[in-house]
C-alpha cells in the first residue's frame, strides 16, 4: 500500500509543478484539505476546490512551472512524507526556490490531508508579491 500511496503523491507533486489540475484532482479525495503550516500570509487551510484552482493559476504565477527536486520519500501505512525543494522563475522574473516538507495522508488510494511546511519568509518577501498582484488584476477585470 505504502508504495501505491508514493505514487499518488508524487503525482500530485508532478501535477502541481506542471499546473495540471486534472491530473491533481485524480490523487485527491473530493474533502481533501491541505495546511499549510507557520504565520505566513500562505498558512491556512485549503479545501478541495481551492486546492485545484490555485494550480490551475499556478500555470501565470509560474509559468515555466515548479521543478521539484525530491530529496526523500518515506512511506509507512496510509502516509507519505516528501522533502523537495521547488525551483521557479515567477512571472515578475524573480527565482523562486524554496524547500519543502509535506506530510501526506491517503484514504483508499487518495490524498486526504496534507500538512505543508516551507520557509514561509521566502514565500511572503518573493511569491507573495506576484500572487498578490495577480490577484488584484483579476480583481480589476471582474
Amino acid at each position: 500500500m505504502s508504495e501505491q500511496n508514493k505514487r499518488v503523491v508524487m503525482s500530485f507533486i508532478e501535477a502541481m509543478g506542471k499546473s495540471d489540475p486534472d491530473t491533481a484532482a485524480k490523487c485527491l479525495a473530493p474533502d481533501a484539505t491541505t495546511l499549510a503550516k507557520g504565520f505566513s500570509k500562505f498558512a491556512g487551510i485549503r479545501h478541495y476546490d481551492r486546492i485545484i484552482g490555485t494550480i490551475a493559476v499556478f500555470k501565470q504565477l509560474v509559468p515555466s512551472g515548479l521543478s521539484p527536486i525530491v530529496h526523500t520519500i518515506t512511506g509507512e501505512e496510509n502516509r507519505v512524507v516528501v522533502e523537495f525543494e521547488g525551483d521557479a522563475t515567477l512571472a515578475n522574473g524573480a527565482a523562486y526556490c524554496n524547500q519543502y516538507c509535506m506530510v501526506f495522508t491517503l484514504f483508499d488510494g487518495k490524498i486526504k490531508h496534507v500538512n505543508e511546511y516551507f520557509c514561509t519568509k521566502l514565500a511572503d518577501e518573493v511569491l507573495y508579491p506576484v500572487v498578490a498582484a495577480f490577484e488584484q488584476q483579476q480583481g480589476s477585470t471582474k
